[in-house]
């Protein structure tokens, strides 16, 4: 039995990023991904709905939504499965987010406060980059500078991060490889060199869980693993139809190649017909 819960799941992610008890954790992460930057001191958790700003529009849900000591902005999404307008669903969030901070009147200058949004994918997509880690912000495209920092994305495509334990060196790394390993870890590594590891140890152990907890967070688990299970027999299917729709190919191209050959040689229209099992037409076009 698992030692610690799968951060994968809807439940997991939220108990470990999500809660007042877990705010020393999201802030050590988000300080370590933002080393060298800025320092966030503390962030006041708000609400993860966010209704429509008209009865035509539709409302959405960010898995964590917070707002930091500057008041600036973090959107904090963990993502099992890969959808085809992922990162337009990205911007529309950081948009309906930086549009929420408009008031009503004429005294509003449009002082609008930095939003982000860092997306935790567990699968990697070609169309953002072949790496673990990337930033995205407006950018003066002639000159290659910085245009605004009112938006910024960061990509974490953790089936791209590779390193093992005794690899990890920063702070940074350290979390990624536990939240990566956290559901087949037995202990919870550097538990004696940061207080942040002691307490995601405490609060991520399975054992820590009430009753009511536990069943839904394995009712949980159960839908994460079933969908896991649906998309490794769409990959595999989709494979093996490709690896027969190669197969018809080559063997296609083989038979038109054979017929040109023959064409070229004298050899009579029906016969190649018959031998290849073309039709004139596709003959007559070699």
């Amino acid at each position: 039995m698992a030692k610690f819960i799968n951060p994968f799941t809807d439940v997991g992610f939220k108990r470990i990023f999500g809660q007042e008890i877990s705010k020393p954790v999201l802030i050590a992460f988000l300080n370590a991904l933002l080393d060298g930057e800025r320092k966030i001191v503390d962030l006041q958790y708000l609400d993860k709905e966010q209704p429509g700003e008209t009865i035509d529009n539709r409302s959405l849900i960010y898995d964590v939504y917070c707002k930091l000591d500057n008041d600036d902005y973090i959107i904090v999404e963990m993502q099992n499965k890969s959808q085809p307008f992922f990162k337009n669903r990205s911007i529309y969030y950081i948009s309906r987010s930086i549009s929420r901070q408009g008031e009503p009147g004429n005294d509003w200058v449009y002082d609008v406060k930095a939003v982000y949004i860092i997306a935790l994918l567990n699968f990697h997509r070609d169309d953002i980059s072949k790496e673990f880690r990337t930033d995205v912000a407006l950018m003066d495209m002639k000159h290659k500078t910085l245009f605004s920092d009112k938006m910024r994305l960061i990509y974490l495509q953790l089936p791209y991060f590779t390193k093992d334990l005794d690899d990890c060196e920063t702070l940074f790394e350290k979390l990624i490889y536990v939240l990566k390993h956290m559901d087949v870890l037995q202990r919870m590594p550097w538990l004696a060199q940061d207080a942040v590891f002691q307490k995601l140890a405490s609060i991520a152990d399975v054992a820590s869980l009430s009753k009511d907890e536990r069943i839904a967070y394995d009712e949980n688990l159960r839908i994460y693993r079933d969908n896991i299970a649906v998309y490794e027999g769409q990959y595999l299917e989709g494979r093996a139809e490709g690896l027969v729709e190669g197969e018809a190919k080559g063997r296609a191209e083989e038979r038109l190649i054979n017929a040109r050959s023959l064409k070229e040689n004298g050899i009579p229209m029906d016969i190649i017909i018959k031998s290849l099992h073309l039709t004139e037409e596709e003959i007559e076009q070699l």
